[in-house]
């Protein structure tokens, strides 16, 4: 599935559209109560392109939205789709909702700073709007004909993470848990120790025919997040393994051996360092 095509089905009444800018996925799940819409694009201007593409797809309007976590790329059009639908329900992990304005506003102070970013003015002129229905484990929203099933696997790419299952299906919309155009973004705010433990929950969610959607990029089978989970898995153990034999922090980037470019992984052995148990760390090396 490439970018710039609009939606596109995936399994009956489940149309992932894949936008250029970020390579982001916006699912719209069809049922008789309306569309539910997952993720709603970087700026409330990216939003009503989503909206329009939605119109051509004439599969009804939208009764709700889900983000699958805080990041603006996923949370910033949440105000274009109430403002072109009403004052519809938006769903998240309670964890992304309270993080999704002070993500908001982290991410448009550092696209103020940079005046030759493209998207600048339409992110800077969006009002961030959060979820207003949360939940801390899991919840199944009753669209009438079919149940949507959201998920709190775990932390991984953030605190707030959920996963979306059509049991009916048999799709999982991974969020960014799952990626499939570049390597798992272990942000700032990522929890590199935890994530191949949230994934082996998603893992479980899935069977060997399953459509997984990323985040970002075409749609996965279970082989595929099972080998992003085992890389991911590497990661953390050589982040473990680093910590214990007393290698510092700074230095540790340096001395591992890492499945993806080192330069991807500096806020991920960070993080790593910062989350390990005390016992789980030696004095530095002199």
């Amino acid at each position: 599935m490439s970018a710039g095509r609009g939606f596109q089905e995936v399994a009956e009444r489940v149309w992932v559209a894949r936008y250029e800018w970020f390579d982001v996925n916006v699912t719209a799940i069809g049922s008789d109560r309306g569309l539910v819409v997952v993720d709603t694009h970087g700026s409330a201007a990216a939003a009503g392109g989503v909206i329009d593409d939605l119109r051509r797809l004439g599969a009804g309007d939208v009764a709700a939205v889900v983000n699958t976590h805080a990041h603006f790329d996923h949370t910033f059009g949440n105000g274009a789709f109430r403002a072109a639908y009403g004052d519809i329900p938006i769903h998240a992990h309670e964890v992304a909702a309270a993080e999704t304005i002070t993500a908001g506003e982290r991410i448009k102070a550092a696209v103020a700073d940079d005046p030759d970013d493209p998207h600048r003015e339409d992110m800077l002129a969006t009002e961030v709007v959060p979820a207003d229905h949360t939940f801390s484990s899991a919840v199944v929203l009753d669209l009438g004909d079919r149940l949507v099933e959201l998920v709190h696997p775990g932390r991984g790419h953030t605190a707030g993470d959920l996963v979306v299952r059509l049991p009916d299906v048999d799709v999982v919309l991974g969020g960014d848990l799952v990626e499939e155009s570049a390597p798992p973004w272990l942000g700032q705010d990522s929890w590199p120790l935890d994530w191949p433990l949230s994934l082996d929950m998603v893992l479980g969610l899935t069977t060997s025919s399953s459509v997984v959607v990323p985040g970002h990029g075409s749609p996965v089978d279970r082989d595929f997040v099972e080998e992003q989970r085992n890389t991911l898995g590497i990661v953390a153990e050589t982040i473990r393994d680093l910590a214990v034999r007393g290698v510092p922090v700074d230095q540790a980037l340096a001395a591992g051996e890492w499945p993806w470019e080192p330069r991807l992984l500096e806020h991920a052995v960070r993080r790593g360092y910062e989350h390990l148990p005390r016992s789980q760390k030696r004095l530095p090396l002199v």
